[in-house]
């Protein structure tokens, strides 16, 4: 179908993601960021792009979507030297804090152009990624939920009635099926890896949850099997007024984080399918969040290929 074409396509990132960073050898790395942008300059997307700076998130904007008390315990463990770990892996350097507060800004932002009409969609470039902060814990490499934060954003803020989060990544968002779960406002779809961290999603939390976890190895083809007889049936029923995406890219095939095999061309597909669902419901509007991605490389090429979709250079 024809895309609905009314804005620029944003990318929200900021300078201070690149200094928050876990220890020597953790695969949730500064690096990644960098491999992202670099193979996006050398491919020649970038300029189809408007780079925007994300803010730091607000207490307020916050806690629509943690505790006030988790937020505040939060703010106060941030160390100014050295780290201090908030879960066995997860820590905070002195920079870490801003930057969990720019990764939750990011996707703040992103709602507010993209329902203002001053981009038609909106790609954050991340770190720390969010999917798995709960409520009131950090864990899993997440300090503050991103994506669950704009998603409330886009609620509590702007009015909107029917907000869907479309979450594919090789682990279960359990942080936003914690917060989002039982609000008839969201429909939650995701797919993950059966039998990995954190272990959760088999069972969903909620009736506006639509979790399909796949088994190891599976390829791109039970991706589209999970897109076509759980997803979209939802989707189409829900009709949802914005579209989020918690963008994981840990389940490409090269990736040793998990085991499913998916490709470039299969990012390229959900992302594609996601955006004809959004074209009919949503009047295009889109916000994507990065989540997962480890293998550098792969990272750099499956993001290139969702980011091709967003904004219209595939």
């Amino acid at each position: 179908m024809s895309r609905v074409h009314s804005g620029p396509c944003a990318w929200i990132t900021h300078s201070g993601f690149r200094l928050h960073e876990m220890g020597e050898g953790h695969p949730e790395c500064p690096e990644r960021l960098d491999a992202i942008s670099d193979h996006l300059l050398a491919i020649g997307v970038l300029p189809w792009l408007v780079p925007y700076d994300a803010p730091a998130a607000t207490f307020e904007q916050l806690t629509r979507a943690h505790t006030a008390l988790y937020v505040r315990e939060l703010m106060a463990a941030a160390p100014t030297r050295d780290y201090v770990h908030v879960d066995p892996d997860t820590a905070m350097n002195p920079h870490s804090l801003d930057a969990a507060l720019h990764a939750a800004g990011a996707a703040v932002l992103a709602t507010d152009l993209v329902l203002s009409g001053e981009a038609h969609r909106a790609f954050c470039a991340v770190r720390p990624p969010g999917h798995h902060a709960t409520r009131d814990a950090a864990m899993g490499f997440c300090f503050f939920n991103n994506v669950a934060v704009g998603v409330r954003h886009a609620l509590d803020v702007h009015g909107l009635e029917r907000v869907a989060l479309a979450d594919f990544d090789v682990h279960h968002g359990n942080g936003s099926e914690d917060i989002l779960a039982g609000d008839d406002r969201v429909l939650m779809v995701s797919t993950f890896q059966r039998g990995l961290y954190p272990f959760l999603g088999e069972k969903p939390a909620g009736a506006n949850m639509a979790n399909v976890p796949l088994e190891p190895r599976s390829d791109g083809t039970a991706l589209k099997r999970a897109f076509e007889e759980v997803w979209l049936p939802r989707l189409e029923a829900f009709r949802p007024q914005m579209l989020f995406i918690s963008a994981g890219f840990d389940a490409h095939r090269a990736d040793e984080m998990g085991g499913l095999r998916w490709t470039e061309a299969d990012y390229a597909w959900i992302t594609h399918a996601l955006l004809d669902v959004a074209d009919r419901h949503c009047e295009g509007r889109v916000v994507s969040c990065l989540e997962g991605g480890y293998e550098r490389y792969a990272l750099a090429r499956s993001v290139a290929a969702h980011v091709r979709e967003l904004c219209g250079a595939a």
